[in-house]
């Protein structure tokens, strides 16, 4: 899942990407270098960010997904990053196959949005006992629906490094209940483990927590450096089936 943030303020890539032909041509760019999924966020959800009503997290991410959505068709799926029923309900009527939410109360009316349009629905979710129940906002239960689901463990919300390194952990069982969604890329985490304090520098981090997680069960790891993190599954994955075909032929 290749992240394209259509707003002013991200913490990586704010602005890069405000304009809906950036945008459209980063999406493109990052579907080119191999992304199954590109998610489209139109409100920052880093600590500290200024939230946005819908109608204006929609006003920028609406002609993004209209200038994507026949060309995705066949390519890559369209995921639209919001907690917001509003948006979600106007993102899947205009194209999205999937709602990306990111806090759990909005989950309950993001169910029947997916349900009448076939869409799938990313939800936050932790095991219970995963973190102290006061990190942040994530559901401990499964909806039961017939929405196809994703499970992500919301890595740097509202979360300390040790926190973050047990839902890290937590992936290989969380991969037994469901389709799991790892999203680390760029985040503190990967600053707190590497020490690395300038922007920009810290692709190798993100790509190894990507990594780790695909490896131990992870369905879709949502990164912003496609090319590389491809670059890296491909060669772990030869040198995986390397190490198979020696253990048969021993």
């Amino acid at each position: 899942m290749g992240i394209v943030n259509v707003t002013p303020d991200s913490f990586s890539d704010g602005g890069k990407y405000f304009r809906p032909d950036e945008a459209v041509r980063r999406a493109r760019n990052l579907a080119a270098e191999g992304a199954e999924i590109i998610d489209l966020g139109g409100e920052s959800t880093r600590p500290g960010a200024v939230p946005v009503g819908w109608e204006e997290e929609w006003s920028r991410i609406e002609p993004v997904i209209r200038g994507l959505a026949s060309f995705a068709r066949g390519r890559f799926a369209l995921s639209v990053d919001t907690y917001h029923p509003e948006t979600a309900e106007r993102a899947v009527e205009a194209g999205a196959n999937i709602v990306n939410c990111v806090y759990a109360a909005p989950v309950a009316e993001m169910l029947p949005i997916c349900a009448r349009r076939n869409a799938e629905l990313v939800i936050p979710f932790r095991i219970p006992g995963s973190v102290p129940a006061e990190s942040g906002d994530a559901l401990t239960e499964i909806p039961k629906t017939d929405v196809p689901l994703y499970l992500d463990p919301m890595i740097g919300f509202g979360t300390t490094r040790e926190d973050d390194l047990s839902l890290l952990g937590s992936v290989p069982t969380m991969s037994k209940l469901g389709r799991v969604l790892i999203g680390a890329s760029r985040k503190r985490i990967v600053k707190k483990l590497t020490g690395e304090k300038v922007a920009g520098k810290n692709v190798g981090g993100s790509v190894g927590v990507a990594i780790w997680a695909a490896v131990h069960g992870a369905s879709v790891v949502r990164v912003h450096d496609v090319g590389e993190t491809i670059q890296a599954l491909k060669v772990y994955a030869a040198c995986d089936e390397a190490v198979s075909a020696n253990c048969h032929l021993g």
